[in-house]
């Protein structure tokens, strides 16, 4: 075993149980998001389809929900979304249980008709007194394919809640600015280190990947940076192994402390060789430091991307694509 390897395996047992730890324990918890509007603002359609499959029925009439029905997916037991009475739901009962699962929501999905009365007065009432109880709410206006002037009407929208919250054009019908909204939801959610427990009730769950290796890649740029020799292999190690352990629990393959190390070792093999990264920062002044951040980040990214198509394929990592990989994204990077 070489210098190389000896760091990055005592680096490995230094933190690989506590990331694997950390990643198994945010998936024990619960996640809970409410879908607020008023009957037939598209509230069920549009989570069958972020979802990719029809866990909730499409078809509500106004008086008939007495309770918040919570939808789970199989095998997720631990994740709910509660489909709340409309709004304009004629059981007295129903806003108040509505609230009650507001207050505890992670997320709450505001919807709006953009082919109605958008923002009308009964609804500007219910939102703020939703947002008294919970400021995590994304505004998403649907039917935008029936709709005309998008810009404007979100203008409106945006000037009626002093632009506090983002809001969110759609159509569940034609799926427009679907993988927006996914986007925005993880963005809430990885705040409150949830966002891997969302991403595994996705069907498709390519954003949430490619997010995740994004992020990396930035961060093992900024540690690759470091002018300090010799104050990169735990931290960027660490980086590495958590993206892969991310990867490994959304696709639901199975990693190993020994097989994560190898992917680590056999990729800066396939890349920069084992010294020359180090080498960037001790021998390059200045220069080396930009250097050094490159070569960092074109490898995490090489690396999550690569394990990430191997596991979607199901098939083992393809080490020489990681390297002609690794090379592209160094001179894209170099360039930029």
């Amino acid at each position: 075993m070489n210098e190389f390897e000896k760091e990055v395996m005592q680096a490995m047992d230094k933190m690989f149980e506590r990331e694997m730890r950390k990643v198994n324990d945010s998936l024990e918890q619960e996640l809970l998001i409410s879908l607020i509007g008023e009957v037939n603002a598209g509230k069920s359609s549009t989570i069958n389809k972020i979802i990719g499959e029809n866990i909730a029925s499409t078809n509500p009439m106004p008086g008939e929900t007495v309770s918040v029905d919570p939808y789970n997916i199989r095998g997720l037991e631990n994740i709910k979304f509660m489909d709340t009475p409309g709004l304009n739901d004629p059981n007295d009962e129903n806003p108040k249980k509505t609230l009650e699962f507001v207050q505890k929501s992670d997320v709450v999905l505001f919807f709006l008709n953009a082919a109605g009365t958008v923002f009308s007065e009964s609804e500007k009432e219910k939102f703020n007194e939703i947002e008294k109880h919970n400021k995590d709410i994304l505004i998403v206006l649907n039917k935008i394919d029936a709709a005309e002037d998008v810009p404007s009407i979100v203008k409106f929208i945006k000037g009626h809640t002093a632009n506090k919250y983002k809001v969110i054009p759609i159509s569940s019908k034609t799926e427009e600015n679907l993988d927006l909204l996914k986007k925005e939801i993880l963005f809430l959610l990885e705040k409150k280190g949830k966002d891997l427990l969302f991403a595994k009730s996705i069907k498709e769950k390519s954003a949430a990947a490619n997010r995740w290796i994004i992020g990396a890649g930035v961060s093992a740029g900024v540690i690759g940076a470091s002018p300090i020799p010799g104050s990169d292999v735990l931290p960027l190690t660490t980086l590495q192994a958590g993206l892969i352990i991310k990867l490994s629990k959304l696709y639901d393959k199975p990693l190993t402390k020994k097989a994560a190390k190898d992917m680590i070792i056999v990729t800066a093999t396939k890349t920069i060789g084992h010294t020359i990264y180090r080498q960037a920062l001790k021998f390059i002044p200045g220069a080396g430091s930009i250097i050094g951040g490159t070569v960092a980040s074109s490898m995490t990214l090489a690396l999550g991307y690569g394990v990430k198509y191997a596991y979607e394929k199901n098939i083992d990592i393809d080490y020489d694509m990681i390297g002609s990989l690794f090379e592209k994204l160094k001179k894209n990077e170099q360039k930029a």
